[in-house]
């Protein structure tokens, strides 16, 4: 053998015991048992424009896993975002890409480190997203594509990126550490948590919501069931609750069209606007005010720096507010024996009463000697004044129609007015307040998720 053969044998070696390492070290991810399924893996510019796919290297690949129907799909991965699509077939596809900046050193290296293994389990499939040990310095980003079958159920944690499904008639439990959340229907119950302060959307569900961000919007439709959404700093937007509905934020306004058997939303430094409310409603903010569209149902409201504004309200209504005003429509006599009292310490308070209203009216203004009881000359009822502790206060007290609940009234600082309404008005108040909430919705959705949709639309095209 010469020389010169010996040297090529030499470097045919090395060149074999180097590949033979690089497999060992940075094999091929995304492997599933031969016996359930098939992967593949190529490398690619990128799916982006001929600018981008020469600037980020890109890798890809892929597999099929046989399921069935009315199964689950169990997600983990250290990081990516993750979009879940559905089909007819009773297979679970994934797909996977990944890019990299291309100043990245090592960049083949860092995007040979990802893997996702996929295995079948005994109530679905598992999928779970990890890196191979320590691989170089380097921005990695990781897009995981699956494609289930429609009545499945889904159990998706990353540790940072989106996450997006489609419609799904099972349950969905769904988190990331560092993004956003965006569901369509879902069949079952959800239990949504961005922990990061990613905004949290979902179309309409089927069972009970619980949707938790740390500081993000959560913006859903109807909710059948119960709903829990707290946000740490963000707004909260629903179209209806069937069920019991608790909200809470700490500093974003809260905005529910329709409510039902019971609702709890407190805020620290935002508004709360109710439009139809079919239960109790227990309604408290620290710095904003508070509009109930239509309540039928015994109502607390606490307003400590804003005013609150009732349409229509049965006469069971307690509302206090430290430095706005109370405006509040009451037609019909309560369904729940009970009193109502509106209280403000330095706002004016402006009650409009139903012609056929039977209620017994107690009007008290601490400062009477420079506010006072203004009352609608077709009420019989007389204001007095008493001056024995040294401060002038104005009273208004008598039964309307007979009498009937108590209507109590107090501000320290304010005027109180009584005003006769007709049915006719409140009929049209009504109408134009639910448009208004309604347009304040959309207004609402657009200004906060004006990309949602067009993102939506995008995830279904890849």
């Amino acid at each position: 053998m010469t020389s010169e053969q010996v040297r090529s044998r030499a470097a045919l070696f090395v060149f074999a015991s180097a590949t033979l390492v690089f497999s060992l070290l940075f094999g091929r991810p995304g492997f599933v048992s031969a016996d359930h399924s098939s992967s593949s893996r190529n490398a690619s510019s990128s799916d982006s424009t001929p600018a981008q796919a020469a600037s980020r290297p890109a890798l890809d690949f892929s597999g099929t896993v046989p399921s069935r129907e009315n199964a689950r799909l169990h997600l983990t991965t250290v990081l990516g975002s993750v979009v879940v699509h559905t089909h007819d077939s009773t297979t679970v596809d994934y797909r996977v890409h990944l890019e990299t900046d291309s100043t990245t050193k090592g960049a083949a290296r860092l995007l040979e480190s990802f893997q996702l293994r996929a295995l079948p389990t005994d109530d679905g499939v598992s999928l779970k997203g990890e890196t191979l040990a320590k691989y170089p310095a380097g921005r990695l980003w990781v897009t995981i594509s699956v494609t289930i079958p429609k009545n499945y159920s889904v159990d998706i944690s990353t540790g940072g990126g989106n996450i997006t499904t489609d419609d799904l008639n099972g349950r969905e439990t769904l988190l990331t550490q560092g993004g956003n959340i965006a569901t369509g229907n879902i069949g079952g119950g959800a239990r949504l948590t961005a922990v990061a302060g990613g905004h949290i959307t979902v179309k309409n569900v089927a069972g009970e919501l619980v949707a938790e961000t740390g500081g993000g919007h959560i913006l859903t439709g109807t909710v059948s069931g119960n709903a829990f959404l707290h946000t740490h700093g963000g707004h909260i937007r629903s179209d209806s609750v069937a069920g019991i509905a608790h909200l809470v934020t700490d500093g974003g306004n809260i905005t529910l069209e329709h409510s039902g058997p019971s609702l709890v939303a407190e805020t620290a430094g935002g508004q709360i606007q109710v439009g139809e409310a079919a239960g109790l409603v227990r309604a408290k903010t620290d710095g904003g005010g508070i509009r109930v569209v239509r309540s039928s149902g015994p109502a607390t409201l606490q307003a400590a720096d804003g005013s609150i504004y009732l349409t229509q309200a049965d006469v069971s209504v307690k509302a206090s507010t430290a430095t706005g005003g109370i405006t509040a429509w009451f037609i019909s006599p309560s369904k729940d024996s009970g009193d109502c009292e509106l209280q403000s310490a330095n706002g004016d308070i402006v009650v409009y009463l139903g012609r056929t209203l039977p209620v017994t009216i107690d009007a008290q203004v601490q400062m009477g000697q420079t506010h006072g009881v203004i009352i609608d000359p077709a009420i019989p009822l007389a204001v007095k004044y008493d001056d024995t502790h040294g401060e002038r206060v104005a009273r208004a007290e008598g039964a309307l129609i007979g009498g009937g609940e108590v209507l109590r009234l107090r501000t320290v600082a304010g005027n109180i007015r009584l005003v006769l309404s007709n049915a006719g008005e409140q009929r049209q108040l009504y109408r134009q307040q639910m448009e208004g909430l309604q347009q304040q919705l959309n207004q609402l959705q657009s200004s906060l998720f004006p990309q949602s949709q067009r993102s939506s639309e995008a995830s279904r095209q890849q």
